[in-house]
C-alpha cells in the first residue's frame, strides 16, 4: 500500500510494475511452489530474472552503480510491503534476507578480490549467502557472549565454533561468520569480527536444517545448524577492521529492520485480505455470513487499525533514518520491531480463527505463515530485548 504523503512519482511507477509482475508471475503459483522442493522453485524464480529486470527493481535496495534503482528508504519500505505479500517476492527481486544485508556489508567492506568475486555473483543472483552468528548454548539476547573463536595462525584465521539458525545456509556459497578474534579486548563490543567463509571450505559442516514446528524447510527457506571444525581462511577474508564485528552488525541492522517490518506488513496485508474475503463469503445460515457476527467485525476493525498504525510508524522511522541517520532513529528502530512482529502474530491468528478448521490446514497459506513467522518475535533480537532497550533510553531522560 502506498501512503499518499510518502509517495513519489518513481515509487508509483515501480509499484505498478511490481504489482503487475506479482499478479502475473507469482501469486497464481505460490501454493504449488510451497509444496515443491525449494531448489526447484529457485530455478523457476531465477528464470524470471529478465522480467524482473524490466520492472527496474532488480536489487531493489541498492544504488544504480550496483544495478539497483537507487531508492530512498521510505520508497524501498513501501515496495518491500508489496513484495512481502508473497513468500517469493523478495527472492524474485534478489533482495531476500540474509543476502540483502550481507550484500550491504560486502559492498562497503569487502575489498579482497575474493570478496568482490562473491559480491558480483550475489548482485547477479547467481549464488546465495548466509549469516552465522547465533549459538545454540548461549542466549542470543546477549550477543557479546560468544564461544566461536577465530585464532590467527600466520596469515590465516582458524575458526572453531557451533552456530544455529544460520538462515539460508542450505545451498549457500558462503557464510559471514561472527567470531571472537580479540578475546582480551577490554570493551566486549570490540572482541568479535566478521569473516567470510566459503561453504566448501574444509571443516565447514552443515549439520541439519532445523525443523520449525515440524518443517525443516530447504534452501533460502531454512534455518541451519552449522559447525566450524578448524576452518582455515585467509585473514584478508575479514570484513572491516579486526574487532569491528559489532560495528558492522549495527550498520546492517538498521535498514534490515525496516525491511523485516515492512515484509511483515506485506504478510499482514495478505492475511487481512483473506480474512475479509472469508468473512464476507462464509455462509452460516440463510443469507447470514460470518462477517455479520459482531465478534468477527471486531476482529476486522481492530486488525485494520493496528495495521495502519504500524505501517505509519515504520514509514515514519524510515523517513527519520533518511533525513537524520540511523543513530537518531535508534529508539524507533527498536519500537517498530516489537510493534510489527506482535501485530503480525495477532493478524495471522485472527485470520486462522476466521477461517475455522480450514485455517490450520495447508489448503491455505495461513498455516505456513503461522509456522514461519511465529519466530519474528524471537529472531533479530527478541521483542523483550528491544522493549528493555527502549525503556532504558526513555528512562535516561528522567534521571
Amino acid at each position: 500500500m502506498i501512503i499518499e504523503y510518502f509517495a513519489t512519482e518513481r515509487l508509483n511507477n515501480y509499484y505498478q510494475k511490481i504489482e503487475e509482475f506479482l499478479k502475473e508471475e507469482i501469486y497464481p503459483h505460490e501454493m504449488l511452489w510451497l509444496q515443491m522442493p525449494f531448489k526447484e522453485v529457485e530455478m523457476i524464480l531465477r528464470g524470471l530474472k529478465d522480467k524482473v529486470m524490466e520492472t527496474g527493481c532488480w536489487n531493489m535496495y541498492h544504488s544504480a552503480e550496483h544495478g539497483g534503482p537507487g531508492l530512498n528508504l521510505v520508497e524501498v519500505a513501501q515496495l518491500c510491503e508489496l513484495l512481502g505479500t508473497t513468500p517469493f517476492g523478495h527472492f524474485a527481486f534478489n533482495c531476500q534476507a540474509p543476502d540483502a544485508g550481507n550484500l550491504e556489508l560486502m559492498l562497503k567492506y569487502g575489498q579482497h578480490p575474493h570478496h568482490k568475486e562473491f559480491t558480483n555473483k550475489l548482485l547477479k543472483g547467481e549464488i546465495r549467502s548466509c549469516f552465522s552468528m547465533t549459538e545454540p548454548h548461549i542466549a542470543g539476547s546477549n550477543p557479546v557472549i560468544m564461544d566461536t573463536k577465530a585464532i590467527k595462525d600466520g596469515d590465516e584465521y582458524v575458526i572453531n565454533g557451533h552456530k544455529w539458525f544460520t538462515s539460508g545456509a542450505d545451498g549457500s556459497a558462503f557464510a559471514i561468520v561472527m567470531a571472537i578474534t580479540n578475546p582480551d579486548e577490554e570493551n566486549p563490543y570490540s572482541r568479535a569480527s566478521m569473516i567470510m567463509v566459503p561453504t566448501d571450505t574444509r571443516g565447514f559442516e552443515l549439520v541439519r536444517n532445523i525443523p520449525v514446528m515440524g518443517h525443516p524447510g530447504e534452501g533460502n527457506l531454512s534455518h541451519a545448524e552449522v559447525k566450524y571444525h578448524d576452518v582455515r581462511v585467509p585473514v584478508s577474508y575479514r570484513l572491516g577492521p579486526e574487532g569491528g564485528g559489532f560495528m558492522l552488525a549495527q550498520e546492517r541492522l538498521g535498514p534490515g529492520r525496516i525491511h523485516h517490518c515492512m515484509r511483515w506488513m506485506g504478510i499482514a496485508t495478505k492475511c487481512f485480505d483473506m480474512m475479509c474475503k472469508r468473512a464476507a463469503s462464509r455462509k452460516l445460515s440463510g443469507a447470514k455470513v460470518l462477517g455479520d457476527m459482531q465478534m468477527v467485525q471486531q476482529m476486522i476493525a481492530e486488525t485494520k487499525a493496528e495495521m495502519d498504525a504500524t505501517r505509519l510508524y515504520i514509514l515514519h522511522t524510515a523517513y527519520k533514518m533518511d533525513k537524520l541517520g540511523q543513530k537518531a532513529a535508534r529508539n524507533d528502530i527498536s519500537a517498530i520491531k516489537f510493534t510489527a512482529s506482535a501485530m503480525l502474530g495477532r493478524v495471522i491468528d485472527r485470520a486462522i480463527q476466521i477461517h475455522g478448521a480450514l485455517g490450520v490446514t495447508d489448503d491455505t497459506i495461513l498455516a505456513w505463515y503461522y509456522r514461519e513467522e511465529r519466530g519474528s518475535r524471537i529472531y533479530d533480537g527478541t521483542d523483550e530485548t528491544h522493549k528493555a532497550s527502549l525503556a532504558r533510553q526513555i528512562l535516561k531522560n528522567y534521571r
